[in-house]
């Protein structure tokens, strides 16, 4: 697959475009928690306990912002060790993200039009985003780039599924008007399957090789296996 520093621009934009409304509802939790809103009982669960939607929101909001500049190949190979730094904290917010997500998935009250199902599927996405970065760790630990990439790529469309989810919920909910408890919990799968059906398709795009993003001190020598003329 090839691609252009323009085309790479392009996705990183439209990541970024796709991560902006979570990114604001996340802001607008906050600014409802730091302003001491009305107490309700959609928000009481956060009241009582903030900190953990907290860190959610902004590691998120780091996540699917930083995400977005670390899948350009030109742009990993103009700034490598830009690409290091960045990834060090992407994976740290990621998995700061997954790890407070299944907390608030557990151990919330449950909001209203939210189900077993919903929760479960929660609880099964939000893990595959938190293993897939342990992999993509695991992956670079052994110098597999292709497998590191592989695995970050998975990781972060799960990361990025709730700006997919609003694509996928606002046509419901302009058709049918709101959805119930099987249909939102259907809807909102939707979103995160349909991002890793797209990042399977990217990774068997990509080329088979890999620029390490280590130092070249790193990388054994290679030895001559010709012979003199």
């Amino acid at each position: 697959m090839t691609s252009t520093p323009k085309a790479e621009r392009l996705v990183s934009a439209a990541l970024v475009a796709l991560s902006l409304v979570p990114i604001l509802a996340g802001a607008g939790r906050l600014t409802e928690l730091a302003g001491g809103a009305e107490l309700t009982p959609h928000n009481a669960r956060f009241f009582a306990s903030p900190l953990p939607v907290v860190l959610h929101v902004l590691c998120a909001s780091v996540y699917c912002v930083l995400g977005a500049f670390q899948f350009a190949p030109d742009f990993r190979r103009r700034r490598p060790g830009w690409h290091r730094v960045a990834g060090r904290l992407l994976v740290a917010c990621g998995l700061v993200a997954g790890l407070s997500g299944l907390w608030m998935t557990l151990f919330y009250p449950r909001a209203e039009g939210d189900g077993e199902l919903l929760d479960g599927l929660r609880l099964l996405f939000g893990s595959a985003m938190v293993l897939s970065l342990v992999l993509g760790l695991t992956a670079l630990r052994r110098r597999d780039v292709v497998g590191h990439r592989a695995w970050m790529i998975r990781g972060y469309a799960v990361g990025v599924g709730a700006g997919t989810q609003v694509l996928v919920t606002v046509p419901w909910f302009l058709i049918a008007g709101t959805p119930g408890e099987l249909a939102r919990a259907l809807l909102l799968g939707a979103g995160w399957v349909i991002n890793l059906a797209v990042a399977e398709r990217v990774i068997r795009l990509q080329p088979p090789g890999g620029t390490s993003p280590w130092p070249s001190r790193h990388s054994p020598r290679r030895r001559s296996t010709g012979t003199a003329g």
